[in-house]
């Protein structure tokens, strides 16, 4: 049995493996953190994750949860026996994203907290799960559950995060790349660039999701990172 830590994307509660906790829960020992609600940057993230639970495990991150992922295998790479990275990137922001956090910040900061998430329900859902209906209103009462100071919070964290691709070239342990095939935020390109910087690393594109596949295809998540956490 492993014993399994679930990271949370940006502004994100355990809501968002709400379809792979019970799946997972048969086979393995299973937490979900809630250390990047607490922390204000990625490294005290990492840090009070590592503090809180001793021993060795499997981190599988959801967008910023694998950026979080990455920066604990960093600080302790004895502590991580492997990685699965769901809709995450290892590449620092570009100028244009800086901008638009940036701008979103401004927004968060004025109170305009609902205007930005439903502009945003068109890049973070694939074309056929954007529309209004129960999958749009779970991911925007959760995001609405973390509020403006977590939104404001933890677009600051990422804006300041490195660059990670020059160090996976030197990572050892397993790891697990999957990402929706219609991910506007993180896309499919730099799931790939990291594959081909890790030898030992299984990528899969998820049909029919776009950056929040954990709640677009739970099924087809939960298959692979059950085949994946049977090889370890």
């Amino acid at each position: 049995m492993h014993s399994l830590i679930l990271l949370p994307g940006l502004a994100c509660d355990a809501a968002v493996w709400q379809g792979q906790l019970a799946a997972l829960a048969t086979r393995h020992s299973v937490h979900v953190s809630d250390v990047h609600a607490r922390c204000d940057t990625l490294p005290e993230m990492a840090a009070a994750l590592l503090a809180e639970c001793p021993g060795r495990h499997v981190l599988i991150g959801a967008s910023m949860g694998g950026m979080l992922a990455l920066e604990a295998q960093r600080q302790a790479p004895e502590r991580v026996q492997a990685l699965a990275l769901l809709g995450s990137s290892a590449r620092a922001d570009t100028p244009e994203l800086l901008r638009l956090r940036s701008d979103a910040i401004k927004l968060f900061e004025q109170g305009r907290v609902d205007e930005v998430l439903k502009a945003n329900v068109s890049f973070a859902f694939h074309p056929n799960h954007a529309r209004p209906g129960p999958l749009v209103e779970a991911y925007l009462a959760m995001v609405g559950r973390a509020g403006a100071g977590q939104l404001i919070r933890q677009n600051r964290a990422v804006m300041a995060r490195i660059d990670s691709r020059p160090l996976l070239p030197a990572l050892r342990c397993p790891l697990l790349l999957a990402c929706g095939e219609a991910d506007l935020l993180t896309p499919p390109e730099q799931a790939r660039e990291v594959a081909a910087l890790v030898p030992q690393a299984r990528l899969e594109i998820v049909p029919g999701a776009g950056h929040m596949l954990t709640m677009e295809q739970p099924e087809r998540v939960n298959t692979l990172l059950l085949d994946w956490l049977a090889t370890l």
